[in-house]
């Protein structure tokens, strides 16, 4: 932290095309100029010194690390930097004294400043070969005219007091100034002032730098350190400092996706070990080698900026602490909390200090000496905000919208060793804080500071003596732990074990939780499955005169009023095509051809009344007509034309029910002016538009309240507002052959004519169907390798564009208007994927933070997990190949999901998934039938309660009683049992897991006939008796007959190999 830099702030006199190319934002110019004047004119007396004019004398760009008022100045007013400029701001005017370039990039202020504040900017150029000399003059004959206009001999000129002037412009700046007639006054506690509260584009910025920030010391320092200490390497602090820089200046290496160019170091890194320790904000790393012995300490210290705003982050790692350092450290911790609480708007500074000087005198008075005198500083555009300081004495209020370092540490304290290097120990924590109006937030949180993730234990002798014999100590005898909570008495468990004893407690939970669910809710009745869609009335006609007139009688089709007009005794009666249920022709032998038309009678089969046939129930129905011609070609036209009619109007009537049941959504608003949309072009949509012409892609674009996908033609537009967006998934091209964006809806949308509640956006990263070529080719064949670094250059570019495209909408969805959506894109998380079939067709899925997912085969898969009641693991045992997974919402009147043929090799890590989610799982032997099940539970919820909630499907519980009671099963039946006979013979168990629905409803119909209380060997013992009695009085051919129908059933084996034998259900 000793020398300072802009580091990313270019000079504007350097590069000619540079400057051409920028340009002024000049609505935020004109906001921030009045802050600016406004802020002078209230606090004039008190802050600005008096003054009536105040000078700002930017210096020459430099490569080193430094904070100036005048530098923080430009950035926030102009935007950039604009170095060996001096700018003069009066009541009516704005002087600027610059080079060329610079006055011509200036120019464009004079029309806001006029308006804003009414002050005219007025243009010094100065010349390479001019040293200022004249033109320093005019501003001074300026700033003495205003003061004699508004009644003063002596102007009262503010300035920037402790700011070296450096260059020949301003070193001959500032020797005028002192030499003029002027009463000279600092005003950096002006500047300091109206700086501190910054607002929404500057907090996002210091955001987004601590983001950075945190990302760094999470995912390189971290790691960094631990691969270190495990691998017992020697590194010196100046080298991690390097290292760490790096990785500061290139985001893309910690997965942070900031633009390398907008990104600097607040200062070089701190590391620092060994004894050797300095908390103040000048230290620096030294060239001596990281210590890591045991009871040492390491403090680690980096701060990063985005678009010149500054954040910091500081963390103390510690190695095999002793009762001393442990102590120390959790009193800082706790005083480190009370700080920030502390810092709330209408509290004064110094409250910060003295939460935290309470929580140590409280806890650890002998500590107290050794605090830091400060607890921060504020943050921003400056590293340290003069006037900001968190200390004892600080009377300012605190406000919304501030940004401070809350650092806090001890010095110098004793650790009680006999080694030099550990027997003086230091502690320091850092973290970026912004105050809001309702809570402080902690923007570089993500860092953890909690004990458990700094203390790492590295004592070998322990390990020594707590292994035993019985344990091979040439596994782990001499090898060090990388990372572990602080040292415990108490034997490590095993992981299946504290899955277990996690999974006790969850079960207490989510007994509890449906208990409150069931009692708050009652018993459920209906079977809330939805009936059957009623036409509306039919009026084909309003009276006779309506008919066409017809010429001949003969069957006509009336395609604007979707009548059939049928010649029966003489007349034409006109029916409409929603009446008619099926047409055919045929010919007979006679070459006459018949027409049958069969019409939708109410009352019978599959035929439901409906309003027409309530309303008019004393009426006889025609149930079908046969007409017959000898014009072939007539008939053929007719049945093909009530066929294509009919499907139209169905398919319509269909579309218009679907979009009766949808939520009415809001207007989209366009972008327009407001911001530029944020779009992705030549997309595929899933479901796509309906339709028999081509398939065309598509662009979606971001405007204010929701996403627009469109393509060429003007109907095929889809609008996705984010208040019904539920889930947002983000899933680039890995082993698929797509890139992908998902929404997963709150409530349901049309797209063309079909009603969804998932959207889908891809691209094809490479030809899904490729052309295979008769001769071979050879791996090392110049032409098949430029294909595949073209095909993988094209998947890279697009999941780039992907992700630019999500990382644009995560920005927009984080605006204060759309924040309390609480929407961000998720990603699965492939490590954790599993493979198993949830609809036909067997799938990869995918969990992610708050779902379970498959996104690329249809119909899509997206399980919100806290919708999640629990989870049971079914056919799970030994010598199973494959297990279901059956998912039971908190909705019990929905149905159960059911995840087939899971391979087994994949139950432990679903059961770690599963216990890292909180979510409760059982397993058993057996498919359960859910739906007695879950209509038992809703019928009597409390007999549920009593009898112990989901305690009845604990396997191990169940096996425990099994002996005591024969009622463990009672409430659910076997789906799909197989006798232990049967497995010997046939060990494909994934063979009939996915049955047919007429499969289930026999099996279930067979069951449901079967008697209760019977075991399986006494229901085999009579099937056996029923079949020799009957075998007995058979005859042969009969025989014969029922066992050809049985085989018929089952699956023609290969010629040569015995068939197997029928399961037994």
């Amino acid at each position: 932290m000793a020398d300072h830099r802009n580091g990313n702030i270019k000079a504007s006199d350097g590069n000619a095309s540079a400057a051409a190319a920028y340009t002024i934002n000049l609505e935020n110019f004109s906001k921030r100029l009045q802050i600016f004047y406004s802020h002078w004119k209230e606090h004039r007396t008190d802050l600005w010194g008096s003054s009536y004019a105040i000078a700002v004398a930017t210096p020459p760009a430099s490569e080193d690390l430094r904070y100036l008022k005048s530098s923080a100045l430009n950035i926030w007013l102009l935007g950039y930097e604009f170095p060996e400029t001096i700018m003069v701001f009066m009541k009516k005017q704005i002087h600027f004294l610059c080079s060329q370039k610079k006055a011509s990039l200036l120019d464009v202020l004079k029309k806001s400043a006029k308006e804003t504040v009414g002050a005219e900017v007025v243009m010094h150029v100065k010349g390479k070969s001019d040293d200022g000399t004249a033109l320093i003059e005019e501003i001074f004959r300026a700033v003495r005219a205003q003061s004699k206009s508004d009644g003063h001999e002596s102007p009262v000129v503010g300035h920037i007091e402790k700011e070296v002037p450096e260059g020949n412009l301003l070193e001959k700046w500032s020797e005028k100034l002192k030499n003029s007639s002027f009463q000279l006054t600092d005003v950096a506690s002006g500047f300091s002032d109206f700086l501190a509260v910054k607002d929404n584009t500057e907090i996002t910025n210091v955001k987004k730098a601590a983001f950075l920030t945190a990302s760094v010391m999470k995912h390189f320092v971290v790691p960094k350190l631990e691969k270190v200490i495990d691998e017992e390497k020697k590194i010196s602090h100046s080298s991690l400092m390097d290292e760490t820089e790096k990785a500061i200046l290139q985001p893309a290496k910690v997965k942070v996706k900031l633009k390398a160019e907008n990104v600097d170091i607040c200062y070089p890194p701190i590391f620092q070990s060994g004894g050797e320790y300095d908390l103040r904000p000048s230290a620096s790393s030294n060239d001596e080698n990281l210590y890591y012995d045991s009871t040492s300490v390491i403090i680690c210290a980096i701060g990063s900026r985005y678009n010149s705003y500054c954040s910091n982050l500081a963390r103390t790692i510690l190695i095999d602490a002793n009762a001393v350092q442990s102590k120390a450290y959790e009193v800082l911790l706790k005083a480190h909390e009370a700080a920030i609480g502390a810092l709330k708007p209408g509290n004064k500074v110094s409250a910060a200090y003295q939460a935290a000087l309470s929580v140590v005198e409280k806890e650890a008075p002998e500590l107290a000496p050794n605090l830091t005198k400060s607890a921060g500083t504020g943050i921003g555009l400056e590293f340290r905000e003069s006037g900001l300081s968190l200390n004892a004495k600080n009377d300012r209020v605190l406000k919304a919208g501030m940004a401070f370092n809350v650092s806090l540490g001890f010095q110098n304290l004793q650790a009680q060793t006999k080694n030099l290097k550990t027997e003086k120990f230091s502690l320091l924590l850092a973290d970026t804080v912004i105050i809001n109006e309702k809570q402080t937030e902690v923007v570089t949180s993500i860092s953890s500071k909690a004990v458990k993730d700094v203390a790492y234990s590295f004592n070998e002798d322990e390990e020594e003596e707590a292994e035993q014999p019985k344990v091979k100590s040439e596994a782990k005898g001499n090898e060090p732990l990388s990372k572990a909570t602080l040292r415990s008495d108490n034997q490590e468990m095993t992981k299946e074990e504290q899955r277990r004893q996690h999974q006790a407690e969850l079960a207490r939970q989510k007994n509890e939780e449906t208990a409150r669910r069931l009692a708050g809710s009652g018993p459920v009745t209906g079977d809330a499955r939805g009936g059957s869609r009623a036409l509306g009335d039919l009026t084909v006609y309003k009276n006779v005169n309506d008919i066409p007139p017809t010429k001949e009688l003969m069957i006509q089709i009336d395609q604007k009023n979707e009548a059939v007009l049928l010649p029966i005794y003489g007349s034409m009666v006109p029916f409409h095509v929603a009446t008619i249920k099926s047409v055919n022709s045929q010919q007979d032998s006679n070459r006459s051809w018949y027409v049958r038309i069969i019409f939708n009678v109410p009352g019978t089969p599959f035929n439901p009344h409906d309003t027409n046939s309530l309303k008019f129930q004393g009426s006889i129905y025609l149930r079908e007509v046969s007409f017959r011609s000898k014009d072939s070609r007539h008939i053929s036209e007719v049945v093909q034309q009530i066929k294509t009619l009919r499907r139209q109007v169905t398919s319509r009537e269909s579309e218009r029910a679907e979009r009766a049941t949808l939520v009415t959504q809001e207007k989209l608003q366009l972008a327009g002016g407001r911001f530029k949309p944020i779009r992705l072009t030549d997309l595929w949509i899933r479901p796509p538009f309906g339709g028999r012409g081509r398939k065309l892609p598509g662009s979606l674009e971001a405007h204010v309240n929701g996403l627009r996908y469109s393509t060429s033609r003007p109907d095929e537009r889809v609008d996705v507002m984010y208040v019904n967006i539920k889930h947002a998934f983000l899933q680039p091209a890995e082993k698929e052959m797509i890139t992908l964006l998902h929404f997963h809806l709150h409530n349901h949308i049309m797209v063309g004519n079909k009603k969804t509640k998932d959207v889908q956006f891809y691209v094809e990263v490479m030809d899904v169907v490729q052309t295979l070529g008769g001769g071979k080719r050879s791996a090392n064949d110049p032409d098949e390798i430029e294909e595949e670094q073209r095909e993988r250059d094209r998947k890279n570019r697009i999941n780039m564009d992907f992700q630019n495209f999500v990382n644009k909408v995560n920005d927009l969805w984080g605006q204060p208007q759309l924040k309390g959506l609480d929407l961000e894109f998720d990603q699965p998380l492939r490590e954790l994927g599993f493979h198993g079939v949830p609809h036909k067709a067997a799938a990869f899925i995918i969990p992610t933070t708050s779902c379970l997912v498959e996104l690329i085969e249809t119909p899509f898969l997206v399980v919100t997990l806290s919708e999640i009641e629990i989870v049971n693991l079914e056919r799970v045992g030994l010598g199973q190949k494959n297990f279901d997974l059956t998912i039971v919402f908190k909705d019990f009147k929905r149905d159960v999901l059911r995840i087939d043929s899971i391979p087994s090799s994949s139950l432990d890590s679903i059961k770690e998934w599963l216990d890292t989610t909180d979510l409760k799982y059982y397993e058993s032997r057996l498919n359960l039938n859910w739906r007695p099940i879950l209509k038992t539970i809703t019928d009597d919820p409390e007999k549920f309660i009593e009898d112990g909630g989901w305690e009845f499907l604990n396997m191990e519980a169940s096996d425990s009683d099994s002996d005591n009671t024969e009622d463990t099963d009672q409430g659910y039946e076997p789906s799909d049992v197989q006798s232990e006979s049967v497995s010997d013979d046939d060990n494909d168990d994934s063979e009939s897991l996915v049955e047919s629905e007429d499969e289930e409803e026999e099996d279930s119909e067979e069951v449901s006939d079967e008697e209760e209380g019977k075991t399986w060997e006494e229901l085999e013992r009579e099937a056996s008796n029923a079949d020799r009695e009957r075998d007995e009085s058979d005859s042969e051919e009969d025989r014969k007959r029922r066992k050809m129908k049985a085989f018929g059933k089952g699956r023609v084996p290969d010629r040569g190999v015995p068939p197997k034998r029928a399961k037994l259900r």
